[in-house]
């Protein structure tokens, strides 16, 4: 006779028939449904509060979640070298204005668009690194990267009548995310990620508590003050599973699922704000994702060639 499988052994179960690879998928999808959940909370509460309150009441929440968080995985420490220590100085001082712009250009442009801008980071990071740290990048990834950044220009179209001052927003957070995540590819891996977290929470809800002084206090109802947790438990979310998403699977295989942060704000977009972008920006969405899926396998096939 047999017996049913009780809850524990089937959850075993579940976890040895995921592989490494789709475990990571389904972290890096999570990673970026919490993030841009978070987003979407964020530039609802804009509505209602000022930023840099906004931004301040949910650091404070966001740091103590990630200081329990990295006590319990014991990576709160400063036990890495002194450069390691200025990387991550440049790292948060980075955050602090990509926050400033970002949030910004959320606040008042279509959450679609402004999640679009953000999938030509692997296009900016590709070509930042080829500048700076001299790292090899064939002519096909560069004529992607470009054919990326035309993409981009049909997402925020200079010249036309719906750029804004918040258009520039959103290209100067895409280019201060770059130089942030170029520092952090230089750091050591003696350097704990949730310690860098931490470290950046802190910073910029410090810089966000003294720049809310400058501006009128509002008060915090029941339900604003519920929505500012529930973006702090997504930013959370966010920050953990791109934490664990670096320890399991190919790193090649997972990083084409950051583009399903794109789905998440066209719907959330559509539903929450009743927003859908215009075909020409649609158009340029694809761009920006179909040249940043070439690049991640161009990435992907040059390293399989140095193995070999």
């Amino acid at each position: 006779m047999t017996y049913p499988k009780s809850a524990p052994e089937h959850a075993q179960s579940d976890r040895a028939m995921l592989s490494p690879n789709l475990r990571g998928a389904l972290l890096m999808c999570g990673s970026m449904a919490g993030f841009t959940f978070n987003d979407a909370v964020i530039k609802y509460l804009g509505t209602a509060l000022p930023l840099f309150q906004i931004v301040a009441l949910r650091g404070v929440l966001t740091c103590f979640f990630l200081y329990l968080l990295a006590r319990r995985l014991g990576m709160f420490h400063l036990r890495f070298p002194a450069h390691d220590r200025v990387l991550v100085l440049i790292r948060c001082l980075s955050e602090v204005a990509v926050t400033y712009f970002f949030l910004n250009a959320l606040l008042h442009m279509p959450l679609a668009n402004v999640t679009a801008v953000l999938q030509a980071l692997p296009l900016t990071v590709t070509l930042g690194a080829a500048l700076f740290f001299r790292e090899a990048v064939g002519w096909r990834r560069m004529l992607a990267i470009g054919v990326g950044f035309c993409g981009m220009l049909l997402i925020v179209r200079p010249g036309a009548e719906g750029f804004t001052s918040h258009s520039y927003f959103a290209l100067l957070a895409v280019a201060l995310i770059t130089v942030r995540d170029l520092v952090t590819r230089r750091m050591s891996a003696q350097v704990p990620s949730l310690m860098v977290s931490f470290a950046t929470a802190v910073t910029v809800t410090l810089a966000a508590g003294f720049a809310s002084l400058s501006e009128p206090r509002v008060p915090v109802t029941l339900p604003l003050a519920g929505l500012i947790l529930a973006a702090s438990g997504f930013i959370l979310l966010g920050y953990l599973c791109s934490v664990l998403v670096m320890r399991v699977g190919e790193v090649s295989f997972v990083a084409p699922f950051r583009y399903s942060g794109l789905i998440w704000a066209l719907v959330l977009g559509w539903i929450v704000f009743g927003d859908w972008p215009d075909p020409v920006t649609m158009l340029g969405g694809a761009l920006v994702v179909a040249t940043g899926l070439f690049t991640l396998f161009r990435e992907r096939s040059a390293q399989a060639s140095r193995k070999t």
